[in-house]
């Protein structure tokens, strides 16, 4: 099993209010700072996006990919590649939503694999970027609703 990295934070809201949020995918670019864009391809039966293609500058991780999606309900998102791009091999994560009094505990998860050599601490740090900056840019845009 790949090392995968997680990190949490706690939103002022409910978690139906942070997985809007998490589902608008074409508001990313506004409050994910590595996301330059992202396209809903697919949605599934419950209107939630299923398929969406990114494009993504982290640094040291530069790419485009599409992403596939499986929501459970409010309480969890996870993801995992069905389009690799020319430099991401795998990514896979989640997001896990659980109230905490009059807010909602967001972890995230993310593993990211690379089709160039890259030093695993490298990795793990970039990784550990995306984490955190997506999680303080959803609880600002949550927050900010």
């Amino acid at each position: 099993m790949a090392e995968r990295t997680t990190s949490s934070i706690t939103i002022a809201a409910g978690p139906s209010s942070v997985t809007e949020v998490i589902a608008d995918f074409a508001s990313y670019p506004e409050w994910a700072g590595q996301v330059k864009s992202a396209q809903v391809l697919t949605t599934g039966d419950d209107g939630r996006p299923e398929t969406v293609r990114f494009v993504l500058d982290a640094g040291v991780i530069s790419d485009q990919y599409t992403l596939g999606y499986r929501w459970t309900g409010d309480e969890a998102v996870d993801w995992h590649i069905v389009q690799p791009g020319t430099m991401v091999a795998a990514l896979t994560g989640s997001y896990r939503l659980v109230p905490a009094g009059d807010g909602t505990t967001v972890t995230y998860e993310l593993s990211v694999d690379l089709k160039v050599p890259m030093i695993g601490m490298i990795k793990r740090k970039a990784e550990k970027v995306i984490v955190d900056t997506a999680l303080k840019g959803l609880k600002k845009r949550v927050e900010g609703r």
